[in-house]
């Protein structure tokens, strides 16, 4: 069974190879447009989905993989940063809090109707405002294209105290949920789970894990 990744996204292309499963990468057309007052959950399930869906057409006989992550802190959604301005908001208000990162995971196809659908969060608290290091961080640009303005894989573990949950839904694809939906589907990974979760061979997630 062909496999697609819906996501232009770096980091999900390097989680998914994780798993040691072919697949292709496509971009999807879909949207997405963030709605504060929404919560972070049903957003994040919608636009997973329609990442996901708005492939299925021109990849009619693959099962496609489709993710986004969102931030709630306090009851507003954070999505990505519209500029390093706004970046800069964002880090100083997460500065000394904890937020919750939620990751949906869509399947979709072969089957035209078929679609699958889950959550992964993770709860994210973050250390004190260190002037210095955030604007030596904004300046390296490393904020702009990341939910809550920063990437806890980079530069921006520097700023997390500490986290509850899955390291690689913090990231943006949780690998043991895709696995666990992919055998689901039939499509086995061959790589141990519980192994690779154990080596955790990514940037920082030695850092993050207990």
């Amino acid at each position: 069974m062909r496999l697609i990744l819906a996501s232009t996204s770096p980091r999900r292309h390097e989680l998914l190879s994780l798993l040691g499963v072919p697949f292709d990468v496509v971009a999807p057309p879909f949207i997405e447009q963030v709605r504060p007052n929404l919560p972070a959950e049903e957003q994040a399930l919608e636009f997973a989905e329609g990442k996901a869906k708005s492939c299925q057409s021109s990849c009619p006989d693959a099962l496609i993989v489709g993710s986004d992550t969102l931030i709630h802190l306090g009851a507003e959604v954070l999505g990505k940063p519209v500029d390093l301005a706004d970046a800069e908001v964002m880090l100083r208000r997460l500065a000394g809090q904890t937020h919750r990162i939620v990751t949906a995971v869509a399947l979709v196809g072969p089957e035209p109707d078929r679609c699958d659908v889950r959550l992964a969060d993770v709860l994210v608290t973050m250390k004190p405002l260190n002037e210095a290091s955030l604007a030596a961080y904004l300046q390296t640009g490393d904020s702009l294209g990341k939910a809550g303005a920063y990437s806890i894989q980079g530069g921006g573990a520097a700023f997390i105290e500490r986290i509850e949950g899955d390291y690689t839904a913090a990231v943006g694809l949780p690998l043991r949920l895709v696995a666990e939906m992919l055998q689901e589907r039939g499509l086995s990974c061959p790589i141990d789970i519980d192994q690779l979760y154990a080596r955790r061979p990514y940037p920082n997630w030695d850092r993050f894990s207990a």
